[in-house]
């Protein structure tokens, strides 16, 4: 089973090429090329958040509860709340995220359990569109793209690794197909991981239609105004 280092290595090279094509092809911005390359490569660990006390554990939930509440400040901000207020938030979504994801993790989660699937791919990806609100769909789901992409580059790695060449062709060891799965041995947590993919589909769906919404109210808005502006002269007063 590859370590700590070969998953934060693959996750990293996959997202910084993740970034670079999409700036050089796609033309998004560098800034929000660099920070899908950054999610890229620190998702490459979420997977491992099953694996016990230890360094994937620590740095990624850390990693999580310092960076989730600075990508909901734009919602924070299209929610009215004041400075203050939104200090507030941050800090207790970084406690909750530390110490209370931490202790679930620690308590309740079982390793090469449904953390290694495709429907928690699909779950990471649901979350980071959730808490990136970006006026731009596109940004959005490039972000959480990018977060899905760090995620399945671990479960790859993991099926890679668990394959051995030998002489007489390549061995399978007990691991193989316990990353890249749709269902584990235990039907409680199959049922509660499709439970979130179907509730947090049905959020993000509503919350894309309501940001695609407000985006071209926006832009007939800011027609009507240019419209007004260009045919809007003089007055002219006749004697």
């Amino acid at each position: 089973m590859p370590g700590f280092r070969v998953h934060i290595t693959g996750s990293t090279l996959v997202g910084a090429g993740y970034a670079a094509a999409t700036w050089a092809i796609g033309g998004m911005p560098p800034a929000t090329c660099a920070l899908a390359g950054g999610l890229c490569a620190i998702s490459g660990m979420l997977p491992d958040l099953d694996s016990g006390p230890g360094i994937p554990l620590k740095e990624s939930v850390g990693f999580a509860a310092a960076v989730i509440p600075m990508l909901m400040i734009h919602r924070f901000e299209q929610m009215g709340l004041p400075m203050e207020a939104i200090i507030l938030a941050g800090a207790a979504i970084y406690l909750g995220v530390r110490f209370g994801m931490t202790w679930l993790l620690q308590n309740y989660s079982v390793h090469r359990g449904m953390f290694h699937s495709l429907p928690a791919a699909l779950i990471a990806g649901q979350v980071a569109f959730l808490v990136f609100g970006a006026e731009d769909p596109l940004r959005r789901y490039f972000i959480a793209s990018a977060v899905v992409l760090g995620f399945l580059t671990h479960l790859v790695l993991d099926e890679i690794w668990s394959v051995k060449l030998g002489m007489f062709g390549p061995k399978f060891k007990k691991s193989f197909g316990t990353a890249l799965k749709f269902y584990g041995p235990e039907a409680w947590s199959n049922l509660l991981t499709y439970v979130l993919v179907v509730v947090l589909g049905v959020l993000a769906a509503g919350d894309a239609a309501w940001t695609e919404r407000t985006q071209l109210m926006r832009q007939q808005i800011e027609q009507a105004t240019r419209t007004f502006q260009t045919y809007q002269g003089p007055w002219q007063y006749r004697r």
